[in-house]
């Protein structure tokens, strides 16, 4: 007997209609960033003879060379796979792959940042050191004169009382009084607060700037020790001392 065979249907073949090519195209780093699909054409098999169009190879045409207006020949220029277009605000866009030029031609430069000379911050450093130092130097000789002229008045006036033997006593002394009349120096004395018998005692003439505003004072002692009171007339930083002869005061010499 003839062995009987199994009969195996076969499933029949998909048929494709189109048959693609798959292509990646990779960074650097190996990751794949896009994938290209190409279709490829089945051969149509006698409807040529020799070679099937679609087996010969592909040779690329020839590329005329460009004649630029000065008459050299250029190279011809490559296609280039960017994409151009403009924004609805008027700016051409240049972009290839993930990169992309925005070209602004209406619009002005950014203007450049300026840097300040450092010789110039010096300069005006020195110029506000200046200003200030003026301005307080203005401010302790109007503090100075305004403390003048709170205590010595103007002209500048010190008055005191003391007992120095002229006619009066603890009840009566007498009175004393310094005055710097526009830089000449006079001390007023009245014997025992009598005017009548006052004795004006002429000072020195001051020769310095401001010379009224120079304040003049007094201080009453002993000074060569006679166990008389004398006068000392203090001006600024001068000391003057005048000697008590039992009457009035005299220079000392």
């Amino acid at each position: 007997m003839r062995e009987q065979k199994a009969h195996i249907p076969l499933r029949p073949p998909q048929r494709t209609t189109q048959a693609y090519e798959e292509f990646e195209y990779r960074d650097r780093t190996g990751r794949v960033i896009e994938t290209e699909r190409v279709p490829v054409h089945p051969h149509r098999a006698g409807h040529y003879a020799g070679f099937h169009p679609e087996d010969q190879p592909s040779m690329p045409r020839p590329q005329v060379p460009q004649v630029s207006e000065d008459g050299y020949d250029e190279p011809p220029r490559q296609r280039s796979s960017a994409i151009r277009y403009t924004m609805p605000q008027g700016q051409r866009v240049l972009q290839q792959g993930n990169r992309r030029l925005v070209i602004h031609e209406d619009e002005a430069p950014p203007p450049k940042k300026q840097r300040t000379h450092w010789a110039l911050i010096l300069g005006l450093g020195m110029v506000l050191m200046l200003l200030v130092f003026f301005g307080f130097s203005l401010l302790m000789t109007w503090w100075t004169n305004h403390q003048l002229d709170s205590t010595y008045g103007f002209p500048r006036t010190y008055q005191t009382d003391q007992v120095v033997g002229h006619q009066d006593s603890t009840d009566h002394p007498s009175h004393f009084i310094f005055l710097n009349l526009n830089g000449h120096v006079l001390i007023i004395e009245l014997p025992a607060g009598d005017s009548s018998h006052a004795k004006i005692y002429q000072g020195p003439t001051l020769i310095t700037d401001n010379a009224s505003s120079v304040p003049v004072t007094g201080e009453f002692k002993d000074v060569n020790g006679d166990g008389k009171i004398d006068m000392i007339v203090h001006i600024g930083d001068q000391r003057i001392i005048y000697l008590n002869d039992g009457t009035q005061f005299k220079l000392q010499q």
